[in-house]
Formats: structure tokens, sequence, C-alpha cells
């Protein structure tokens, strides 16, 4: 074979080469979803409920990739600079997906420009917890003492900007009372921080507060919604105690990078979505005080927006800043 032919055949090889591997079925590897935030806390338990089942149904593993810091800014900016080749997602909430952009100009990343909606996956109520030390019973005991003692008590949360955070600084705002914000990675970290006596409560999502309180460790007083939770159906709510404008839900998203190929986009959307309403896969979520929800990637830009016109003035108004 003469040296024209052998370059001719190589280059008609590569020819057919190139549509066959852009043909390739995706996904040819682990698929990683990046958790903003540390082991232990909402994202995290959610997406390991769902991790197993949406492996099976992708035909690869799931890597859960923890990457918290920044109350969740910095993982939810790592996936926005990640390639978006379908391998990389993220599971982020309320703070790093909405109000982050309201507060901080300096943000690294823009949710609705660098990150591409998958499906609004869960939600939950906060719980407003506080700790045995306080020998406070009820809200009204709560903010009472807040009032009466200025200064005197500590509030964890986790995450400057995050729905824990807000819920508190609306409430001190509403009734005229004072307490420190301690921001922390994670809703067991700031759990945590009560049973150490470094702060006096939080309103966090149940799955961190509800194991404690049961175990009479510390004392869970209401949820933070508009109506009692299916969740923790016992607990009342903000409004119930003379708080009717107080209701704050804490809610998980799977986004991808911008540019992600859309039908692997709609494919992870309607995996998710299908295991979110199996009725094994509510059970677990149930019993990690989360409700699945399940939504378009329209619905979820939709979600998302609401949700910053209905905060977006909060933040203001308290004054809220990332310094």
């Amino acid at each position: 074979m003469t040296q024209r032919r052998l370059l001719l055949l190589v280059t008609l090889l590569c020819s057919l080469a190139g549509p066959l591997l852009a043909q390739t079925p995706w996904p040819s590897k682990p698929v990683r979803i990046v958790v903003p935030f540390a082991p232990g806390s909402s994202p995290d338990v959610l997406v390991r409920l769902l991790s197993d089942k949406l492996g099976q149904r992708l035909g690869q593993a799931i890597v859960v990739d923890n990457r918290p810091g920044a109350g969740g800014n910095n993982g939810t900016d790592y996936v926005a600079k990640s390639a978006p080749d379908g391998y990389t997602f993220l599971v982020s909430t309320n703070g790093p997906l909405v109000y982050s952009t309201v507060f901080n100009p300096k943000l690294p990343y823009d949710p609705f420009k660098d990150l591409a909606p998958v499906t609004l996956a869960g939600g939950q109520p906060n719980v407003c917890a506080v700790s045995n030390s306080m020998n406070v019973t009820d809200v009204k005991g709560w903010i009472q003492a807040m009032k009466n003692n200025p200064g005197k008590y500590n509030y964890s949360s986790t995450g400057i900007g995050s729905m824990s955070h807000l819920s508190v600084e609306i409430l001190k705002l509403k009734t005229n009372s004072f307490a420190v914000h301690l921001p922390y990675a994670s809703s067991p970290a700031a759990i945590m921080a009560i049973l150490q006596g470094d702060v006096q409560f939080a309103c966090v999502p149940p799955v961190a507060v509800m194991p404690q309180a049961k175990a009479g460790k510390i004392r869970a007083i209401a949820v933070t919604t508009a109506k009692r939770s299916p969740l923790v159906p016992d607990l009342p709510t903000l409004a119930e105690a003379g708080l009717p404008d107080m209701q704050a839900l804490a809610w998980m998203a799977i986004m991808a990078p911008a540019k992600t190929p859309a039908d692997i986009i709609n494919r992870m959307n309607k995996e998710i979505v299908a295991i979110l309403k199996e009725p094994d896969t509510q059970r677990k979520l149930t019993t990690a005080y989360m409700e699945g929800i399940g939504s378009t990637p329209q619905e979820l830009t939709k979600w998302m927006l609401e949700e910053r016109a209905r905060w977006a003035p909060v933040i203001k108004h308290v004054g809220l800043t990332a310094d």
C-alpha cells in the first residue's frame, strides 16, 4: 500500500470514528453530584437517598461530593464553573441559588445564567429549637427572653443568607428583639453548637433538630412554614404564636452547569422525578423529615424567580450584606 493510500485510509477511518464517538451513550462513566454543605446536611441526606436508585436507572455510579463553605456558595460556584458535559450536577438550597444574589454583589457566579435547572427536588420547614438552658417552652417565652436580655443569646444558622439565617433576622425585626448570629457549615453543625453551649437557639431543618429534641437534649418549639407541617404535626407555627407574616420554606434543587445538553437535563429530570414519586422513596424522605416535590426545569426557574421577588425586600429591609 502506497503512503498516499495509507493516508487516505487513516483519514477515512477518522471521519467515521468522529460521529461514532459523538454518539457515545450518556452516561458512560460515574456521575458526580456536588453537595455544597457538609455530610449530614439536608441536601446531603436527600441526594444520598436518591443516589442508589438514580445510579441503577442511569447504569452508572452516583458519586456524592461534599464541598462545604461560604454558606453553600463555594460548592455552588464550583459546579457553575464545571464543564457542561453531563457528569457534574449540584443539589443546592435557597441561599446559594437565590438569596445570595440579592445581598452579595461580589458573588462569583449567577445561578440564573451559570446554572441550568433540573428539578425542585424537596422541601421542609425549618424547626426553631432552643437550648434547655434558656428555660423556655414556647415561642412567646423565647422571644421574651431575647427582649429581656439583648445581646445575651447567640443563634446558629447554616450560613449567611440561608433560610435559617433570614427567618431569625426577620423574627428579630418584627419582635424588636436581639441575638448574635454565628453561621455554620451545616444544620448538624448548627445544632451541635447548641449542644456545646456556643449558641442558645437555631431555626434549621428538622432532620438535624428532631433526633436531639426527641432525646431531650434541646427543645423544638415551632416550625417556620405558614401551616403545620405533616412531618412534625405536633409543632405549632410561628403564626400560631402571634406572628402571622412569618413563613419560610427550606427547599432543595438539582442544578447543572449552564449549557449542559438539554437531552441530558431532561433525562436527569425524568429519572429523579420518577424516583421521588416512588412510595418507598416517599417513606424514606418522611423518615428524614423531608417532602419530595419534583418539578420540570421550567417550573424550577419560575419558583426561583418568585423566591427572589418574595425575599429581596426582606433581605434589603433587614440590611443583610455579604460583609
